[in-house]
């Protein structure tokens, strides 16, 4: 056990007391990127829009981020001040409250969703950003009507809606009201359709459970970053339900272009032209 001790004096800082303790305060400066495994400073890889700029590796954003990198700047933020009243009083490992008051402290969000109006290019729409760091990103009473709200300011002001989905689905936490969420989201997408107003979905890593099952596959142009998870159940449940091995790549973003369920896989730095190309064609 003597190998794992450290000797008196060792590592001191030169002209310190012998028992002052050195520490490098770099924690948090770097980030590793899953994808090649290689390390970088997390100031670079902001310069690139968190994609690794070896592997092309997409990483996760804010939802505020999101809103920053499609929207012109002097967007504006609506139909905040919104946060759940913990329906079921619920408890697991610790209540439901509790969470909710973490989750509102570490990403100064009242829930998972930020709505925003603003200018893409030339083009004024309606945005609505998932933020996976909430919760992983579930969709409860707030996000349900956070997305509703915004469906239907597109509707009135006939402003094309672009949703960001991130989002582990539905929040168990409140139970059968989050579920209640898919049937009033798709409800206004289809009063939406009516009015013949544009709906692009943009799937990130990752969009799963009641999300994907409602809103995320509805748009009029359903596109996805490269990489994203895109599916109902992950894949672990379903191989451990078919007792079969998947395909290599199932449920990410380009195995479901192949299959039909996307439109494109457009990269991040290629996002905002893509749009505006897209709503020229859809406001057509």
């Amino acid at each position: 056990m003597s190998w794992f001790k450290r000797e008196s004096g060792e590592f001191e800082t030169p002209g310190a007391p012998a028992d002052e303790e050195k520490s490098v305060r770099t924690e948090g400066l770097w980030i590793k990127c899953p994808g090649c495994r290689l390390t970088f400073f997390k100031a670079d890889l902001e310069s690139t829009l968190n994609v690794c700029p070896k592997c092309g590796y997409h990483f996760k954003m804010s939802a505020r981020q999101r809103l920053d990198l499609l929207l012109d700047p002097g967007y504006e933020l609506v139909d905040g001040g919104l946060r759940s009243t913990d329906p079921l009083n619920f408890t697991d490992l610790k209540p439901y409250k509790q969470r909710l008051k973490k989750a509102q402290q570490d990403t100064g969000l009242d829930d998972a969703i930020l709505n925003a109006i603003g200018q893409l290019g030339h083009h004024k729409v309606v945005v609505s950003a998932m933020e996976y760091s909430f919760i992983g990103g579930s969709m409860g009473a707030v996000v349900g009507e956070t997305i509703a709200r915004a469906v239907d300011r597109a509707r009135l002001g006939r402003m094309p809606l672009i949703v960001v989905a991130a989002s582990g689905g539905a929040r168990m936490m409140e139970g059968i009201v989050s579920l209640m969420q898919m049937a009033k989201i798709s409800t206004a997408l289809a009063q939406l359709d009516d009015a013949r107003v544009p709906y692009i979905c943009l799937l990130t890593d990752p969009t799963t459970g009641g999300v994907t099952a409602s809103f995320a596959m509805l748009g009029d142009l359903n596109i996805a970053e490269p990489g994203a998870l895109i599916g109902f159940a992950g894949p672990r449940v379903i191989e451990q339900t078919i007792r079969q091995k998947l395909p290599e790549g199932f449920q990410r973003s380009e195995f479901l272009l192949e299959k039909g369920f996307l439109d494109a896989v457009v990269p991040r730095k290629d996002l905002r032209d893509y749009l505006i190309r897209a709503l020229d064609f859809l406001r057509v």
